[in-house]
């Protein structure tokens, strides 16, 4: 079983459509699949690229970051931060945590307003 958790900051940029792209990339690279070291690099190169692919469609003028890791579930968990300086009013960043019984997968969007 799949879970979903998402913590997403709204400001100038739309977090929730951000999240929703990732977390269909996600899904299409992850879901149905085990964990597996051999595959790592792989999953987590297409989960970024497509996901950057998704939001630079959408036309508007953020310069985006993505980043991705996937790890095998432990009993340890997985713990994660980052901060930014920037502009608050204009930018922002969406998280997704996506899970399975065998994985965890964090991925990050930094959206940062190009000014013109």
């Amino acid at each position: 079983m799949e879970e979903y958790h998402r913590h997403c900051d709204e400001v100038g940029f739309n977090a929730d459509e951000a999240h929703n792209i990732v977390k269909e990339c996600i899904d299409g690279v992850l879901g149905g699949e085990d964990y597996n070291q051999n595959n790592i690099n792989q999953w987590t190169a297409s989960i970024v690229e497509q996901s950057l692919a998704h939001l630079v469609k959408l036309g508007k003028a953020y310069k985006y970051i993505v980043t991705c890791a996937v790890v095998q579930k432990s009993a340890y968990g997985f713990h994660t931060a980052s901060s930014c300086f920037w502009d608050t009013t204009s930018d922002g960043t969406c998280t997704v945590r996506w899970e399975n019984r065998t994985m965890n997968c964090i991925a990050s969007v930094f959206a940062i307003a190009i000014v013109l």
